[in-house]
């Protein structure tokens, strides 16, 4: 008989101590609004959340890929905008270089002007970032992962923006170009100075073309990112519907287990004040 008493007690302690445990993860989910912690609360819900949440750590590493792709994009942007203005620059110099009445001084002043250009845009399309990645990459574009089965390139290469551009039936760098320019200067031909500011303009076009498809990478980084944005914040939702707390239900459940917890303790009070002659009566 002391026995079947004692695990009766114990049944009891359990059933108790399983209460209070319910009782305070009830109390959890509502001051925190969270009802799924453990998979014993919804087996369905928690192998969703769980693929949601992989999908959602799939998505960071995408939008990381492309804010880092933007940042790449965004200084290849700005170095382009950049060779654009030496160009420019080389342009005006070498238009004033035709001006009859320089002399060996000046012409030398425009060819140190020239080569300081020159050696500014070799420094651009070889630039590294704080990383010590080259805004530009080397002869293949870098592909990056921003998506399932979606890799783009966010840099085209020096190569495409300094090499092979046809001048005149000619295929020559940018370095190959301004070479020409500061030899014609110097010669103080008027002629082959007049050829050069052509030449410029070509590569002035050729590198409003780069510029154009780097917008084009650029714009295509944006919309992958604000698609990845979209999807993310559809995913956020998902998982909080089937995370998320029923305040008035939870309160209802903690309340009821509240008076079964309180009417099981007293009850199990009243039995251990009782003596083993109570019990056997």
């Amino acid at each position: 008989m002391v026995g079947i008493t004692n695990k009766i007690m114990l049944a009891e302690m359990r059933r108790q101590q399983k209460l209070s445990q319910s009782i305070v993860d009830g109390q959890t989910a509502i001051s925190t609004g969270v009802t799924l912690t453990k998979p014993s609360d919804n087996a369905l819900a928690w192998v969703q959340v769980s693929d949601i949440g992989r999908a959602q750590a799939q998505q960071a590493a995408w939008k990381a890929n492309v804010s880092y792709g933007t940042s790449r994009s965004g200084n290849a942007e700005a170095n382009l905008s950049e060779i654009d203005n030496l160009l420019t620059n080389a342009q005006e110099l070498l238009t004033s270089a035709r001006n009859g009445s320089l002399n060996d001084t000046g012409r030398a002043a425009i060819s140190e002007q020239l080569k300081a250009i020159q050696t500014s845009i070799n420094e651009l399309l070889n630039q590294k970032d704080y990383q010590g990645v080259s805004v530009f990459d080397d002869q293949q574009s870098v592909l990056v992962p921003v998506s399932r089965g979606l890799n783009i390139a966010v840099v085209g290469t020096k190569q495409d923006v300094s090499e092979g551009i046809d001048i005149n039936g000619t295929s020559m760098s940018i370095d190959d170009m301004l070479n020409q320019a500061i030899a014609a200067v110097e010669s103080g031909s008027d002629a082959n100075i007049a050829a050069s500011v052509d030449a410029v303009q070509i590569v002035q076009s050729h590198i409003a073309v780069e510029q154009a498809k780097q917008g084009v990478r650029s714009d295509r980084l944006e919309t992958t990112g604000t698609r990845l944005t979209d999807i993310g914040i559809d995913l956020t939702e998902r998982r909080a519907d089937l995370e998320s707390t029923d305040l008035q239900e939870v309160i209802m459940r903690v309340q009821s287990q509240l008076l079964q917890l309180d009417a099981a303790q007293s009850a199990y009070a009243r039995i251990n004040q009782q003596t083993l002659f109570d019990l056997i009566k």
